[in-house]
């Protein structure tokens, strides 16, 4: 009988011999981290895994979209929601749970935020996951995803949680990692297809 190891991804249980690394980018003063290949019909599941994410700016966001042009153009379309759990690191402010409103997005070709008001400090990083499913399907929208986890500029330790879809039935075929402002100054995002 065989044996597999199992990793848990935002709280889905994935086996790990059905996980499989398409690419690994690693920014470096870097405007914007894309994968242009890769997503297709081969997998019905994509994981993004975020690996010491470091903003260049203070208070900036690490977001996302989707291209349906392979690259030429992100302007997906999504509806999203966004939680935190939170607690200040000097616990100055009592740890809570709450609903982002400023966060979320409503049928907008926005970038989606995924690590919120990110800190420069040398102790102030993100890492997390994002999952999109079935990018490739030209029947149904594309649902997403994420449990990102990261130190703000103003010391708080946040954990968010995010979902939504991209409204189109479309495939999928390119995805864009940028900050608000200013460049991803180091770090690592993998991507995975799952079977």
């Amino acid at each position: 009988m065989a044996t597999y190891k199992s990793i848990r991804y935002n709280t889905l249980l994935v086996n790990a011999s059905s996980q499989v690394l398409l690419k690994t980018i690693t920014a470096s003063s870097s405007d914007a981290l894309s994968f242009t290949s890769g997503i297709d019909s081969t997998y019905k599941e994509y994981l993004f895994e975020f690996i010491n994410i470091h903003a260049a700016n203070d208070s900036e966001h690490l977001t996302f979209n989707m291209s349906v042009d392979g690259g030429s153009n992100y302007n997906v379309t999504k509806t999203s929601t966004v939680f935190q759990a939170y607690h200040r690191e000097n616990d100055e402010a009592n740890p809570a749970v709450a609903y982002s409103t400023s966060h979320d997005l409503a049928q907008s070709t926005d970038y989606q935020r995924l690590m919120i008001g990110m800190g420069t400090d040398n102790d102030q990083n993100g890492c997390g996951t994002l999952k999109l499913f079935n990018p490739s399907s030209t029947t149904f929208v594309k649902h997403f995803i994420a449990n990102i986890n990261n130190t703000e500029a103003n010391d708080y330790q946040t954990q968010w949680f995010i979902a939504g879809y991209g409204n189109t039935t479309s495939a999928i075929d390119a995805v864009q990692f940028k900050m608000s402002n200013g460049n991803i100054d180091a770090g690592t995002i993998k991507m995975y297809g799952i079977n």
